[in-house]
């Protein structure tokens, strides 16, 4: 066991019962693998020295949202990954498009995704006060509008990865030690998030851009995004080096064509390439304040 997992897996043993939040990203991958070995751990432990026999049961679960936000190839990647670690994993179906707020897309959009999520996984759970909730989310995340943290906070949800102090490129050096399959992953936020703030999010809208997504993977490309903005218009953001490919015949007409099957009006390439966050400024500083919150230390 290398330090950073002797680290992370230390610090989770501290807890009898774990759901993890687990969107199949390298983030809650590595919470996931962690809780898994401490808990692997723990019990083993507990089992030897126990003086009546009985096992006193450590738990660990990974816990996945499906909604119409989620693509189908992230639920079945969820499931393949949660089988390689071992850990037991749940889908559960989150309602966050039944609420008006998390629709209306005015910049707060995360805060309600992630209060639904959170709250239908305690529902999941037992009533047995020991079963905490993780997240993936770590110290990068801190540098960046996250409005999910402020609902993580209100609902005491735990940030391993923040509390022992791991940025991304600590989690990555965890993930290929483990030899984890997504261990260079790209991130990949929900679908509602292409949706420029303003925009109503809606189920047509995300089934678009999924599908548009999936189109230019199929191209080749592992990290893009499409943009949705008003009146229909597809702005695409591919790495820079690849947008000359996508500018000109054959792909360009094939690319405008099935994008316009699809629904979109208008199809544009970003020239400023692929930008994680890079909607972030159009949101009001009101909005911006109000769901602005630094997780719990603990």
């Amino acid at each position: 066991m290398n330090q950073l997992s002797d680290k992370l897996v230390t610090h989770l043993k501290q807890f009898k019962h774990m759901a993890i939040a687990f969107s199949g990203g390298v983030d809650s991958t590595v919470v996931a693998k962690a809780a898994y070995l401490a808990v692997e751990e723990a019990n083993r432990f507990s089992s030897t020295s126990s003086n009546n026999g009985k096992r006193d049961a450590y738990k660990a679960i990974a816990i996945t949202a499906d909604s119409p936000s989620v693509p189908r190839s992230e639920i079945e990647s969820c499931i393949q990954i949660a089988q390689e670690i071992g850990i037991e994993h749940r889908i559960v179906s989150t309602d966050e498009f039944q609420n008006p707020s998390y629709l209306q897309n005015d910049g707060s959009r995360c805060y309600f995704c992630k209060s639904t999520l959170y709250q239908r996984i305690s529902k999941e759970l037992s009533t047995d006060s020991q079963w905490i909730i993780c997240s993936g989310a770590n110290l990068d995340d801190l540098g960046d509008y996250r409005p999910g943290l402020t609902a993580a906070a209100e609902l005491g949800i735990r940030h391993p990865l923040i509390e022992v102090g791991f940025r991304k490129a600590e989690i990555r050096e965890l993930a290929s030690y483990w030899q984890l399959p997504n261990a260079d992953k790209p991130a990949s936020p929900c679908l509602s998030s292409r949706i420029v703030p303003g925009v109503m999010v809606t189920r047509d809208r995300v089934a678009k851009i999924e599908a548009a997504e999936a189109w230019l993977v199929d191209q080749g490309l592992t990290n893009c995004r499409v943009r949705l903005h008003e009146n229909d218009l597809a702005r695409i953001e591919i790495p820079i080096d690849q947008i000359p490919r996508f500018a000109i015949d054959p792909l360009r007409s094939q690319l405008v064509d099935f994008f316009r099957q699809l629904g979109f009006a208008w199809v544009t390439i970003d020239f400023n390439g692929l930008q994680s966050g890079g909607m972030n400024h159009l949101i009001p500083l009101e909005i911006k304040q109000k769901f602005t919150k630094i997780p719990n230390p603990f």
